[in-house]
């Protein structure tokens, strides 16, 4: 196989591994609307199985070598940690705005998240943000303005809690991506996502009790669960992963955004989502902010 070919194919991976958590948090709108379930309900079930495909992944691959984050008692509670502030923040906020609003806004708003990220690097750094970096925080400030109100300052077009838990969503995006620090590399996607995900679908379980919830077992709720559940995670971990190992992480990071693009398109295909021209515009302005972002640091 030529070099042109591996990066046909690693970029076809990346691509459909972004498309599937799209499709992901359609299956969940699904089932908010057509199975009556909630938010609270869907992340408990989704983090526990979620993190047992990815934990038997990881027993799969390295065995035993799956249970070396255990032995150090500093890397446990930073597991820990990233499971309940960095795992659990992100994903139920997230599926919280879709509850409240469609899969592909509560996508788009979610990955505001680099913008939240620049702050906070700029504060650390004790510098002001560079006109490329202040160009993006406008693009961004402006796509959340028209996609929250279309351009009329009296009025919100997405409910106060969509609103709420769509900006909670990227700000949970930040801590899923600063927490971890170095323990992704140190331990691998499997171990720290795989027991991260099963410890917050633990507590999340304890909290919410799913198993009160009078719900119609049908095929179609199980086939959404599934998508949430199994596509969402080790088919798009597993493809996109291995398509970055091919094409680099700064592609990878780019075809990324086919995740809220591919949102948007299977909500209106398959769920009947409308989009006016003034949600269109507020999508392309925070998904051009990423994509700035993006290339711009990859120059750095």
């Amino acid at each position: 196989m030529s070099q042109g070919e591996r990066m046909r194919i690693g970029s076809l991976m990346t691509i459909a591994g972004g498309i599937c958590w799209g499709f992901s948090g359609c299956c969940g709108q699904f089932l908010f609307q057509e199975k009556g379930a909630t938010a609270e309900w869907l992340v408990a079930l989704r983090l526990i199985g979620a993190g047992i495909l990815l934990m038997a992944a990881g027993f799969i691959r390295s065995g035993k070598g799956n249970l070396k984050i255990f032995h150090s008692r500093r890397d446990r509670i930073h597991l820990v940690v990233f499971a309940l502030a960095g795992i659990l923040m992100a994903q139920y906020p997230y599926y919280a705005a879709i509850q409240y609003s469609n899969a592909g806004t509560a996508t788009v708003l979610q990955y505001m998240f680099p913008v939240f990220i620049l702050l906070i690097v700029c504060a650390q750094e004790r510098r002001m943000p560079s006109p490329v970096e202040g160009l993006a925080i406008v693009l961004c400030l402006a796509g959340t303005f028209i996609l929250g109100t279309h351009g009329n300052f009296r009025e919100l077009t997405l409910t106060p809690k969509a609103l709420f838990f769509g900006l909670l969503a990227a700000f949970g995006g930040v801590l899923y991506n600063m927490i971890p620090g170095d323990l992704m590399k140190r331990y691998g996607v499997c171990q720290v996502l795989g027991f991260g995900m099963f410890l917050a679908g633990i507590v999340m379980t304890a909290a919410v009790r799913p198993w009160r919830y009078e719900m119609a077992w049908d095929a179609g709720l199980i086939l959404a669960l599934a998508g949430v559940t199994v596509i969402g995670t080790a088919v798009a971990f597993g493809l996109y992963l291995g398509g970055v190992s091919i094409i680099g992480p700064f592609k990878g990071s780019l075809y990324a955004s086919t995740e809220p693009v591919s949102a948007v398109i299977i909500s209106f295909l398959w769920l009947g989502t409308s989009f006016t021209g003034m949600d269109l515009l507020g999508f392309g302005l925070i998904l051009g902010t990423v994509l700035l972002l993006t290339v711009y640091q990859s120059k750095l």
